[in-house]
């Protein structure tokens, strides 16, 4: 697990200056990536602003070449709208730092900048569903999926509107220095932990005007007591609703069922468990709610890949020491 070079690719429009979505999107990864949080992880990134117009800019083209990750926010307007071009070096400067091994992450429309750059031919990416339209039917070899917060495809990733690019920022720091760092970033931020992006981007059924919502503080308590034995009954009651209307509001705001966040959740504490503590692997399917090393095992392994006792010598010198004995 490490950090590295966060370059963020500013895509120039006719208008002068910088739209308010550049301005968020750049103020997010600048939360994330520019400000040093050394104390959760040593070295923590460095972040770069490259091509942006006026005095945003830190770098031209050439400082997305050695770049560890690259990042592009929404494109203007008129690119979405086919009114303007991309420019032509900035997308050869975004596929000579795809070939030479960075991670192309864009945000909402800068999905347009790395399909221009072919980027995204033959996977899976998303954006704002009000642009999702267009981008298929400019770049047909793409597969858009505009019912998601984020995509990840390893090396390339892309992310819907607004916060959902926190989200996939959240996500890359979890991908780098692991779910510990990465949550107790999100504490520090004042936002929620990082959420999966399978999630959908809206809610189908909202609620109606002056209904109070009672699934969240419901699911804050599950994550205060994942330790103990929780079913759907005990969340159903907690929120005040049946079973049935909590199966169908968690799979309208959480794209999954109560049970399988759950079981999300449990494993996503384990992560933190094992990156955070030297407890044994007894004691942490314990407190993570999945009950024996066994069980621990089984769902740990098929959600990363790697058994917790591999996950564990993975990690770097970077996670927090123990405070547990």
């Amino acid at each position: 697990m490490s950090a590295g070079v966060v370059a963020v690719a500013l895509v120039p429009g006719e208008t002068p200056g910088i739209s308010p979505w550049d301005l968020y999107e750049l103020s997010v990864a600048t939360m994330v990536f520019g400000i040093p949080h050394t104390d959760l992880a040593d070295p923590w990134y460095a972040l770069r602003v490259v091509a942006g117009p006026g005095p945003h800019s830190t770098h031209g083209l050439d400082g997305l070449a050695d770049a560890d990750t690259v990042i592009v926010p929404s494109v203007p307007d008129g690119v979405v709208e086919g009114r303007e071009s991309l420019p032509g070096d900035l997308v050869e400067a975004l596929r000579a730092a795809a070939a030479g091994g960075a991670r192309m992450v864009s945000m909402c429309s800068g999905a347009f900048a790395l399909a221009a750059a072919g980027l995204l031919d033959g996977r899976r990416a998303t954006l704002h569903r009000e642009y999702a339209p267009e981008l298929a039917a400019r770049h047909p070899r793409v597969d858009v999926d505009a019912s998601v917060l984020y995509t990840d495809e390893d090396t390339v990733l892309t992310s819907a509107g607004a916060a959902a690019g926190l989200d996939l920022c959240l996500h890359l720091v979890r991908k780098d220095l692991g779910a510990f760092v990465a949550g107790a970033l999100a504490q520090r931020l004042v936002v929620p932990a990082p959420r999966e992006g399978d999630r959908p981007q809206f809610v189908e059924a909202p609620l109606p005007p002056g209904e109070p919502d009672l699934l969240g503080p419901a699911l804050q308590w599950a994550l205060e007591h994942l330790h103990e034995p929780l079913t759907v009954d005990d969340l159903a009651r907690r929120a005040r609703m049946s079973p049935r209307t909590l199966h169908r509001r968690v799979r309208e705001t959480h794209g999954t069922t109560p049970l399988q966040w759950l079981l999300g959740q449990r494993v996503a504490r384990a992560q933190a468990l094992l990156e955070s503590t030297d407890l044994p692997v007894e004691r942490i399917g314990e407190a993570s709610g999945l009950g024996t090393a066994a069980n621990l095992r089984r769902h740990f392994t098929r959600a990363l890949g790697l058994s917790p006792t591999a996950y564990r010598r993975s990690l770097t010198p970077s996670a927090p020491p123990s405070t547990d004995r």
